[in-house]
């Protein structure tokens, strides 16, 4: 088996899939903001079974692609901090943002580990990905550090949230497509 063809392959598929699911769920949400509304308000309500179920699909994947990663790139750092992305993720998705506490702690542990991800990324990839990485990593990093301080500028919390995400999520795609090139 091709551990690095596949864990790209699964990276793909669960940041696709999960890109996809949370643009179809803002657009049925009623008066969703991406401005106003958290991206996890999604969590809840007619979009729950949408927005959960993609999120839970995604931290799978995570962790599965974590797994294949440490045998592909040699890299128990890179993997674990995926891994316990992928654990975040899924938590978000099982304990929606009703339930208080342990949503928070998942969503933590998602964005932290996702930008720490891709900022140790740079140690082990070669090319634009050496430079984009990092890049996507201190965005997310200082972006959750402003988000928790609530400091949204003029972009709310949400929009301040989605510049915790995005980044780590455009990450996911390049790490992705790279990996299941190298293999």
């Amino acid at each position: 088996m091709n551990y690095g063809k596949a864990a790209g392959s699964i990276i793909l598929a669960g940041v696709f899939q999960f890109l996809l699911f949370l643009t179809l769920a803002e657009e049925i949400y009623p008066s969703y903001s991406v401005s106003r509304n958290y991206i996890s308000d999604l969590g809840v309500g007619r979009t729950a079974l949408i927005f959960n179920g993609s999120i839970i699909v995604l931290g799978v994947l995570l962790i599965a692609s974590g797994i294949l990663l440490r045998l592909a790139l040699k890299s128990t750092a890179l993997s674990v901090m995926l891994i316990l992305s992928g654990v975040g993720s899924a938590g978000v998705g099982i304990f929606p943002e009703t339930t208080g506490a342990p949503h928070t702690i998942f969503a933590v542990i998602t964005f932290l580990f996702g930008s720490l991800a891709a900022i140790y990324c740079a140690r082990v990839v070669r090319g634009p990905m050496r430079v984009l990485s990092p890049i996507a990593g201190v965005i997310s990093l200082i972006s959750l550090i402003a988000f928790a301080t609530h400091q949204y500028w003029i972009l709310g919390p949400g929009g301040m949230e989605r510049l915790i995400a995005y980044p780590e999520l455009w990450w996911g795609l390049g790490l992705g497509g790279w990996v299941s090139t190298k293999g």
